[in-house]
């Protein structure tokens, strides 16, 4: 079963309000009012692409030890996965999906971090539930998000429903703005410059780590 197989299987339970999910129908529709708006603004397409160089980053892991893209790629290729946060179940699947395929990537010699705006005990939660060997790093106000064209402000009427559902996002990020970084992934070669590049506004749809395994072959070259 492919990544998006999982993700279409849980994204109709929860669409038909299964148990434990039990989600009315208007908070359905709101949800995907947002997703529907966030791909007509183009975003995605304004995101940064294979042949593009990767912004050079420094972030804190879940324990506050920092972690370079630099000294990363002086090892090998870079994959990189942003993440939403420890409350978004499609992430989490991408998440363990990923701890799938870790080991075919470091028999390649590359590199695996996701990026998230969360706290790091938010992270550290993360880690614990989907049994991860990689780290997730503290993206603070998506400020390497942004650089990568993935930040976006959540709508107001995203934002109330939000907070209807206790899904306080200033609490979870430390960060008084709402705003979340679009799912993607991206393969970056040893001389900085992206190879594979997969954004996506619409949050419930995710490439299977296979994908991108031709391109990162390549970049291990």
């Amino acid at each position: 079963m492919t990544l998006q197989d999982r993700l279409d299987t849980f994204k109709a339970d929860f669409v038909a309000g299964k148990p434990p999910y039990n989600v009315p129908p208007a908070v359905i529709a709101t949800m995907q009012r947002a997703t529907d708006e966030l791909i007509a603004s183009g975003a995605a397409q304004r995101a940064l692409k294979a042949g593009d160089r990767a912004p050079d980053f420094v972030l804190p892991d879940p324990e506050g030890k920092p972690v370079s893209s630099t000294e990363l790629l002086a090892e090998g290729p870079l994959v990189l996965s942003f993440y939403r946060g420890v409350w978004c179940p499609y992430c989490n699947m991408e998440l363990q999906a990923l701890q799938e395929a870790l080991p075919a990537m470091r028999e390649l010699g590359a590199s695996l971090v996701a990026i998230s705006p969360q706290l790091p005990a938010n992270s550290r939660k993360a880690l614990r539930q989907n049994a991860l060997e990689f780290p997730i790093l503290s993206d603070s106000h998506n400020e390497v998000a942004a650089a990568f064209g993935l930040r976006f402000t959540l709508p107001d009427y995203l934002v109330q429903l939000y907070q209807s559902l206790k899904n306080d996002l200033p609490a979870f990020n430390g960060d008084p703005g709402w705003t979340l970084p679009m799912p993607a992934r991206y393969v970056i070669g040893r001389d900085g410059v992206i190879v594979y590049a997969e954004v996506n506004p619409d949050y419930t749809r995710r490439p299977d780590p296979s994908d991108m395994l031709p391109a990162l072959r390549q970049a291990a070259l």
